[in-house]
C-alpha cells in the first residue's frame, strides 16, 4: 500500500491574533496555554497516523530555523526524513501544493497520498482524526481529490462550505460545489439543511493525481513550479530546498479551493470526508479563549490575574499581575511590550490594529520583544535616542555572524557562560562577569563554544542604531547578506 506524506503549509502573519502572534512569529508558532504550539501539535498528530513516512513542510525561508526549533522541541530531535520547501514570498496555496506535490512524487512516487494540513488548526481528538485520514487516503488512491468537511454547530459567516452530494463509503461523499463565506441568513440554511460542511482546509489526494489536476485545471500554475522545482530535482534528499524567485513570482496567488478544488469538483472527481472530530482554526481571541476553562463567572485567561465583579473576561498574562474590576466581555492581551485591550464583539478589527501599526512604521506589528534566532534569541532591554540595550542568548554550537557596523559601538558584557570573541585580529575566550568593546567598523564575531547556554548583554551606542548598519561577512547559517542584521527581523529569517 501506497504511504501517506504529512505536508504541512505554514505561514501566514496572525493578524487577529496581535499582539501574541506577529509577522515574525505567526499564529504557527504561537505558545498556546498548555505551553505547546499549533505547529508542533500538527506535526505531531500527523506523524502518529499510521502508514505516514516522512514530513514535508512548505514555509517561508525566514521560518525555516524556527519550524525546526519546534518539530525538534517533539521529541528532542528532527522528525525523521523531515524535507522542508522554503518560499521566497508567499503565493497562497495552490502552488505551495503543487511544488509539494513534484517533491513527494519524486521521493515517493506518483501513489502516495498526500496529506495537507495547515500549521494553524487545532484537533484535540487524534484518534477520530486518525480514522477521517484512512477514509481519505482510500479515496486518495481510488482517484479522488479529497477535501475533509467539519460538520457546523452554528451558523458561522467566517467559513466557506461544501454541499455533500451522493455517499461515498463511510463518511465520504461527492463534492457538489464550494461556497465563499456566506452571509448570516444563508449559513443558517445550510445548518438546517444538514448536507453542507464547513471546508476545513485540510486535503487527501495522490502525488500523480493532484499534478494531473493542475494541469488540467491551472496550467500556468502547473508550468511556474514545475520550472521552479527543476533545480530541485537534482538535490536528492536534501532537506533543506529553496524555491528560486524569479520562477515562483510567475505562479498566481491563488487559494488551492478557487484554483483547483471547485472547478475539480464539477469534473466530478472530489470527494468530502466528513470528520468526526472537533475542529478549530484558532483565527482570533474567541477561539484562543475557548481553549482555556472558564469559572463561575465565565472569566477565563492564562497567567497571574485578579477578577473582581468581572464577566465573560479573557485575560493573557505574561510576565505580570492584572486586575479587572467591574468588567464584562472583555478581551485582554499583555505582552512585554505591546497589550490589547478589546470587545468581543470587536475582535475581528484587531488586524485594523496591525494595519495601523504598520503605517506608523511601528515595529510591534512584527517584533516581540524577544525574537527567536537559530543562534538562540535576543530581548530588547530598552533603547532611546542613540542607544539600545540587548539581553542575548546564544545556544551551544550557537554563533551569531561575522560582521561589522559603520555608524555603532557595541559593549559587550558576559552574565552566564563564556564567550569565544573575534575582534579585529583577536580572537579571545570572555568569560561570565568580564566585558569586552567593538569599536565602529571592526569585524566581530560572538560565539558560544561550549556545552552550556551563554548570555551578554549588550550596549549599541551610535548617531544611527537602526539594525540596517550592518555588514555580513561569514555565517554558519547561511544568511551571509549586507544589510540585514542579527537582530533584525524579516519576519524571523535573522
Amino acid at each position: 500500500m501506497s504511504p501517506i506524506i504529512p505536508v504541512i503549509l505554514s505561514g501566514g502573519a496572525g493578524t487577529r491574533l496581535w499582539p501574541l502572534s506577529r509577522e515574525s512569529a505567526p499564529k504557527p508558532f504561537m505558545v498556546l496555554p498548555d505551553g505547546e504550539t499549533l505547529l508542533g501539535k500538527t506535526a505531531h498528530r500527523a506523524m502518529s497516523i499510521a502508514g505516514t513516512r516522512g514530513l514535508v513542510t512548505v514555509t517561508n525561508r525566514d521560518y525555516y530555523f524556527h519550524t525546526k526549533d519546534v518539530y525538534a522541541g517533539l521529541g528532542g530531535r528532527e522528525p525523521q526524513d523531515a524535507a522542508y520547501l522554503l518560499e521566497p514570498f508567499g503565493r497562497n496555496t495552490a502552488p505551495a501544493v503543487a511544488i509539494a506535490a513534484m517533491l513527494v512524487r519524486a521521493r515517493y512516487g506518483d501513489d502516495a497520498v498526500m496529506l495537507v494540513l495547515a500549521a494553524d488548526h487545532l484537533i484535540r481528538d487524534e484518534a477520530a482524526f486518525a480514522e477521517s485520514v484512512a477514509q481519505a487516503a482510500a479515496l486518495a488512491r481510488a482517484g479522488k481529490l479529497v477535501t475533509f468537511g467539519i460538520t457546523p454547530t452554528l451558523p458561522e459567516t467566517g467559513f466557506g462550505y461544501i454541499e455533500c452530494g451522493t455517499e461515498l463509503g463511510k463518511r465520504g461523499f461527492a463534492a457538489v460545489k464550494f461556497i465563499e463565506k456566506p452571509p448570516l441568513a444563508q449559513a443558517r440554511d445550510y445548518l438546517a439543511a444538514g448536507n453542507y460542511v464547513w471546508n476545513s482546509g485540510m486535503f487527501a489526494f495522490t502525488a500523480g493525481t493532484i499534478l494531473a489536476a493542475f494541469d488540467r485545471h491551472a496550467p500556468v500554475i502547473a508550468a511556474a513550479v514545475r520550472t521552479a522545482w527543476q533545480p530541485l530535482a537534482t538535490r536528492g534528499h536534501d532537506a533543506m530546498l529553496e524555491i528560486d524567485a524569479a520562477s515562483f513570482a510567475t505562479a498566481p496567488d491563488v487559494s488551492i479551493d478557487y484554483a483547483l478544488m471547485e472547478p475539480a469538483a464539477a469534473e466530478g472527481i472530489v470527494a468530502v470526508v466528513r470528520g468526526d472530530f472537533d475542529w478549530s482554526d484558532v483565527g482570533s481571541w474567541q477561539a484562543v479563549s475557548e481553549l482555556s476553562d472558564a469559572d463561575a463567572d465565565g472569566n477565563r485567561g492564562s497567567g497571574e490575574r485578579v477578577a473582581i465583579d468581572t464577566r465573560g473576561t479573557f485575560v493573557h498574562s505574561e510576565d505580570r499581575m492584572v486586575a479587572t474590576i467591574g468588567v464584562e466581555n472583555l478581551v485582554i492581551v499583555d505582552t512585554p511590550d505591546a497589550v490589547l485591550i478589546a470587545h468581543r464583539d470587536q475582535l475581528q478589527r484587531v488586524k485594523e490594529v496591525v494595519g495601523e501599526l504598520k503605517a506608523r512604521g511601528h515595529d510591534s506589528y512584527k517584533l516581540h520583544r524577544t525574537v527567536a534566532r537559530p543562534w538562540g534569541s535576543y530581548t530588547i532591554l530598552g533603547e532611546g535616542p542613540g542607544f539600545k540595550i540587548k539581553r542575548i542568548e546564544v545556544k551551544p554550537g550557537g554563533a551569531l555572524s561575522l560582521q561589522l557596523h559603520h555608524r555603532r559601538t557595541e559593549h559587550w558584557v558576559v552574565v552566564r557562560g563564556t564567550a569565544h570573541v573575534t575582534c579585529g585580529d583577536h580572537a579571545f575566550d570572555l568569560p561570565q562577569g568580564e566585558s569586552t568593546f567593538i569599536p565602529v567598523g571592526t569585524m566581530h564575531r560572538l560565539e558560544n563554544r561550549s556545552g552550556a547556554a551563554l548570555a551578554i548583554i549588550e550596549v549599541a551606542c551610535g548617531d544611527y542604531i537602526a539594525e540596517d548598519d550592518i555588514v555580513r561577512f561569514d555565517d554558519q547559517y547561511g544568511r551571509a547578506r549586507p544589510a540585514q542584521d542579527d537582530s533584525v527581523v524579516t519576519a524571523g529569517r535573522e
